[in-house]
């Protein structure tokens, strides 16, 4: 599949210092309006800010195949097993054979929806805005805590030897971000770095970028960069798989919860199997599962029910401070 991304987007930095803090406050009176708009080939005629399934049926998809795909966060060929359960149960709930995809970036995974090739997904964070906008993606779940709780942190981690002690250290230096859509590998920190710190990539430090977190926390733990900004849930997978030792990362910065990676349908699904995707989701059994030992490292034990113009506003405010616009082509 080609890697070449379905969108192009520009990224302005205009935060002031403490804005950012302004816009995540909880119970914060100001209003920012979307920056990313649904595309012109997508409708919302509800307001929930995803796009509602065609109104003829004779628009409506019913694959005999169901492509699935999970956020490339880390190798591909992991999750391929640790989804492979839940994916039975997949085909059990909606009497489809259901195939995992391997996706290698968030540009081609978002592209691969667009075209019609992807139907179910899971995008990080940071991406489910364009996934929503370009591709007609409709989140509905996520994992939580057996407490409903959810939620990750980015972390600014560095290694040991680095020398960095603070994230002022960084200044002069090089930080390592993943892509730019994600938001605890590029957006929040390049936020937070501006609005906190009076950091700006380019102009106060070298920005480089390793695609994925997985290669980020490698590339600090080994000493390839200095520093790097990265969601803490992958990095405790990490150290839980002795991928990496604890005593190999030093923290530098933890920022607020976000919400983690939203799973959902492409819109034209037909709606009955929509329902029955979405049952799969909140009736699959976790207990024993590969899915259960994977992601109670970063302590999931559960599917939840989302909305995304609730769960997913402040990574548009996020878009908003960074002066984030995209358009779908």
């Amino acid at each position: 599949m080609s890697q070449q991304p379905c969108f192009s987007f520009t990224a302005r930095f205009r935060v002031r210092r403490g804005l950012l803090g302004a816009l995540l406050a909880l119970g914060c009176a100001l209003s920012i309006a979307p920056v990313l708009a649904l595309d012109a080939r997508y409708q919302d005629a509800d307001g929930d800010l995803v796009a509602d399934a065609p109104t003829d049926p004779g628009d409506w998809i019913d694959p005999d195949t169901l492509v699935f795909a999970y956020t490339p966060v880390e190798d591909p060929a992991v999750y391929a097993d640790v989804w492979s359960e839940f994916l039975a149960h997949m085909e059990e709930t909606t009497g489809k054979k259901v195939q995992f995809f391997p996706v290698q970036s968030n540009a081609a995974q978002i592209e691969a929806m667009r075209a019609g090739r992807l139907h179910i997904s899971g995008f990080n964070t940071g991406s489910n805005p364009l996934a929503v906008n370009c591709a007609g993606f409709v989140p509905f779940a996520m994992m939580a805590s057996a407490d409903d709780s959810f939620g990750y942190e980015m972390e600014i981690i560095t290694h040991p030897d680095s020398g960095l002690e603070k994230v002022e250290d960084i200044k002069g230096g090089k930080l390592a971000f993943t892509a730019p859509t994600s938001n605890s590998g590029y957006k929040a920190p390049s936020a937070i770095l501006k609005s906190d710190f009076d950091l700006v990539a380019e102009r106060d430090f070298e920005p480089l970028f390793s695609g994925k977190h997985d290669n980020s926390i490698m590339g600090v733990a080994n000493g390839d960069y200095p520093a790097a900004s990265v969601a803490n849930s992958v990095l405790r997978r990490m150290i839980a798989r002795d991928v990496i030792k604890p005593e190999q990362i030093v923290s530098l910065y933890k920022s607020q919860t976000f919400p983690t990676t939203g799973y959902g349908y492409v819109y034209n699904l037909k709606p009955e199997l929509a329902d029955k995707i979405k049952h799969a989701f909140f009736t699959f059994d976790w207990e024993g599962s590969r899915l259960q030992e994977e992601f109670k490292q970063s302590g999931e034990a559960k599917f939840i029910p989302i909305s995304y113009s609730k769960h997913w506003d402040v990574i548009r405010k996020i878009d908003a401070a960074n002066g984030v616009s995209y358009s779908c082509n």
